[in-house]
């Protein structure tokens, strides 16, 4: 065995040769690269395309020529004991296509602090109970139909930023609104558009932590859209029976008693009072014994300073006046924005009505009296106001 010939399998007798063929089999010539052509260089009689042509077959050949082989280095093994734990895997895949889920929670997060501030998660958490109540019913309306809860979060909300924005209301004498208890607020009107009304509904809101339960014409009533979010505003048909009960029951009643005549006077006798009326809210003062608080507002006159008006148009429609303005209609709708002017709203100090007797409000002289006291108390304060005010804008 020892001095056997060992001949390697599968070379027929003659080692390093494999079949033992001189010419390779066709299997090893697939397996071959391709043999390199040498780069010839263009001749100086060649023309210029035949050079470029041989250039690209050139570089077309070395992009088809497998690559050659390269040395690989042995991979060090760390010892088991130093050896990193596996790490679990991760699927990166999200479960919808498109935007991932954190992306959408980090937008949503951001939107909602916009929204709602840096503390908005329990303001987040109240307005999703406020549309639970709504939806299940699960609320309060009173017996004239006024939503708190509604006038608080929506209509005082969107009332706020034009009084404190736009026109810059400075109010004076709030501590003569009484904390609890009934009230009658008497204001003068003005300003084509009742907007003073709600500007004191919020101002009173804002500032004594009270709602205006304010007295509307029948007009409010008898259109479709602004009749039903009166009611919700708190605002009550013009009647000595609706007034007297709410004073009876503690609520602060605003009344305008220059009505129309008020807001639908000429630019030209501004902050002059029309005609109180017959003095019927004096009356339901007296017979509740509830205070009569003297309001006074200027730079509502100046907001739609009122040029003209069409009496038969508004004769056609049923209302009391067209107003026409320096800007409407000539502007359209653009006309319709107030004059961003400077308010001044002052609350005088509460005429006193529980020093009368119980029939006191039955005598005529004496209810007139009291309604020239309230009309005059609010002239004299009007002229005050303006002669203070430096300018209409300012």
């Amino acid at each position: 065995m020892g001095d056997a010939e060992i001949i390697p399998i599968g070379t027929r007798g003659k080692p390093g040769r494999g079949t033992g063929s001189v010419k390779p089999s066709s299997s090893a010539r697939s397996l071959a690269p391709a043999p390199k052509k040498p780069r010839q260089r263009p001749r100086a009689d060649e023309p210029a395309e035949k050079a470029a042509e041989q250039a690209h077959e050139t570089v077309g050949e070395a992009l088809a020529a497998p690559p050659e082989p390269t040395l690989r280095l042995p991979e060090q093994r760390t010892p088991a004991a130093e050896a990193p734990a596996a790490r679990p895997a991760v699927d990166h895949r999200h479960p919808t296509p498109g935007i991932p889920a954190v992306d959408w929670l980090s937008g949503f997060t951001t939107a909602a602090i916009e929204v709602f501030g840096d503390n908005w998660e329990p303001r987040l958490a109240a307005f999703l109970a406020f549309l639970r109540r709504r939806l299940t019913g699960d609320y309060t309306v009173d017996e004239y139909g006024f939503d708190a809860e509604i006038t608080e979060r929506f209509f005082m909300t969107a009332i706020r930023p034009i009084a404190d924005k736009w026109f810059r209301i400075e109010v004076r004498g709030v501590e003569n609104i009484p904390a609890d208890g009934g009230a009658l607020v008497v204001s003068n009107h003005s300003g084509t558009i009742p907007v003073d009304g709600l500007m004191t509904m919020v101002t009173v809101h804002d500032h004594a932590h009270r709602f205006l339960r304010p007295l509307g014409a029948d007009l409010v009533f008898r259109l479709p859209v602004v009749s039903e979010l009166a009611r919700k505003g708190g605002v009550t048909l013009a009647c000595n029976e609706d007034a007297e009960r709410m004073l009876k029951g503690g609520e602060i009643v605003g009344v305008w008693p220059e009505g129309f005549k008020g807001i639908g006077k000429p630019y030209s006798e501004r902050y002059k009072l029309q005609r109180f009326g017959r003095g019927g809210f004096v009356s339901a003062a007296i017979r509740t014994g509830v205070p009569i608080i003297p309001t006074s507002v200027v730079g509502a006159e100046e907001i739609y300073p009122l040029v003209g008006n069409v009496p038969s148009l508004a004769r056609l429609l049923g209302l009391p006046y067209i107003p026409i303005t320096p800007f409407f209609p000539l502007l359209g709708p653009l006309g319709l924005v107030p004059l961003p002017s400077k308010w001044i709203i002052e609350f005088g100090e509460p005429i006193r009505t529980d020093v009368y007797d119980a029939g006191a409000a039955e005598d005529p002289m004496l209810v007139f009296n009291v309604t020239d006291q309230v009309r005059e108390t609010i002239q004299q304060t009007l002229y005050g106001l303006l002669m203070q005010r430096k300018s209409v804008f300012g």
